[in-house]
């Protein structure tokens, strides 16, 4: 009798952890099946996936202004363009605005050829508008509602600028904010002048 129960202890005590087997069995090869059909189904990926290399092809992009104009950076060629990443909410954004606006004036005004795009990222663009217009900055303000200029640049955080040539090589990438208007910024940008 005795070792009757101890069987069906040892019946009892195996139940559960034959039970999470069985279950650990299933969900493995239901997340080996998930894997295989999405690497399998996956469509191809689009040509933004690229990130953006120093020394290569900077990724085009085409993106609406705040007030409905279109630019696209492969047109550019020509110019040294200044592709600046940023949100209202980032506060070392904020800070090196007011530097990119007197850059952007001493370039236009010395006739240089330089364009400014400045992208507004995870920020709904009625923000960014309203921003730009109580501090006044005229460089274009773009906006990438899908993230696919951000995703194309790798971007990692916000400040994140980006020198492209007037060959359309990607140079330069800074993290972080900068002082635009010190005299170190304006002779890096002037060497691809």
């Amino acid at each position: 009798m005795r070792s009757c129960s101890i069987k069906n202890l040892q019946d009892d005590q195996m139940k559960p952890k034959f039970l999470n087997l069985i279950v650990a069995a299933g969900l493995l090869l239901a997340l080996a099946s998930c894997q295989k059909a999405s690497q399998t189904d996956a469509p191809a990926t689009p040509a933004l996936a690229r990130v953006a290399t120093v020394g290569q092809p900077a990724p085009d992009f085409t993106l609406r202004d705040l007030q409905g104009g279109v630019h696209r950076l492969s047109a550019l060629k020509g110019n040294v363009v200044f592709v600046n990443f940023w949100a209202t909410w980032c506060p070392p954004c904020r800070s090196e605005m007011p530097d990119m606006q007197t850059l952007n004036n001493e370039m236009a005004a010395a006739g240089k050829p330089f364009q400014m795009l400045a992208i507004l990222y995870n920020t709904e663009p009625q923000l960014g508008a309203n921003f730009v217009t109580r501090y006044g900055y005229k460089f274009p303000v773009l906006l990438d509602p899908a993230n696919e200029a951000s995703q194309a640049y790798g971007i990692t955080g916000v400040p994140e600028t980006y020198i492209v040539d007037k060959n359309g090589i990607l140079r330069e990438k800074f993290l972080g904010p900068l002082p635009w208007n010190s005299p170190e910024a304006k002779a890096m940008l002037n060497k691809y002048m």
